[in-house]
């Protein structure tokens, strides 16, 4: 912890004009600050002991990072000292923000040329799941996304899943390709044998039904996995 004089901050106001998070962001910007920054200037103030950063630091610490806290029930966040529901709903709505800010396109809906285009779309949201979700993201013609919907959510084997749903709001939308995303509570994107058999299943049925399953990602924490990639179901 930083000191004047050999005693201890606690509070904002001691650091210098410099080192304060507000003024570091207005002079440097957002993208200098460290997360624990960032949180101090959402809780504003600290609590006896603890400046706003170092309440950052610990909030930090205690979730495992910001996927934590995006992953944390909102019960669980406002019981740590220092917050309470208007503290914790503040953290909810900046992060929530920030996940919807990586599906939103300025000009025009995003493309999708890569499997890492379509991983950057959905793994900061679904990293963060407790449940295993199966979504559909549809794509045009000129691999644009039209919109991810959700099929499934528990357990994605090959004895429930439907291949018919899969396609359902790909015909009904008329889209020209799909790719398929899941994730993997555990954080670990290793495909496993239901994986691969539910690509194979799906990726048949897309021939039948003239619609291009582009890949198969399985998101992870952290890290995600192309099934196409891999030759794992598209063979």
């Amino acid at each position: 912890m930083a000191e004047i004089n050999s005693q201890p901050i606690y509070r904002i106001m001691d650091l210098s004009e410099a080192d304060r998070p507000r003024e570091r962001l207005s002079t440097l910007g957002a993208q200098a600050l460290t997360n624990a920054e960032l949180l101090a200037i959402l809780l504003r103030v600290g609590v006896k002991g603890e400046s706003a950063v170092t309440v950052g630091q610990r909030l930090l610490k205690k979730f495992n990072g910001l996927t934590g806290l995006h992953r944390a029930p909102f019960a669980d966040l406002k019981k740590q000292h220092g917050l309470g529901d208007a503290k914790a709903a503040q953290i909810k709505a900046a992060i929530e923000l920030g996940r919807r800010l990586t599906l939103e396109s300025p000009e025009e809906r995003p493309v999708i040329n890569s499997p890492a285009d379509a991983a950057a779309l959905v793994s900061y949201e679904m990293s963060a799941l407790e449940q295993e979700h199966l979504r559909v993201m549809l794509l045009d013609r000129r691999n644009r996304v039209l919109e991810t919907v959700e099929v499934y959510k528990g357990s994605v084997n090959s004895s429930q899943v439907r291949v018919g749903e899969i396609f359902k709001e790909a015909i009904r939308k008329n889209a020209s390709c799909i790719v398929i995303i899941h994730n993997h509570p555990s954080g670990d994107p290793t495909p496993s044998p239901d994986d691969v058999a539910v690509t194979r299943a799906i990726v048949q049925a897309g021939k039948l039904l003239d619609v291009d399953v582009l890949d198969h990602l399985v998101i992870g924490q952290g890290k995600w996995v192309s099934l196409k990639e891999r030759g794992l179901g598209f063979v």
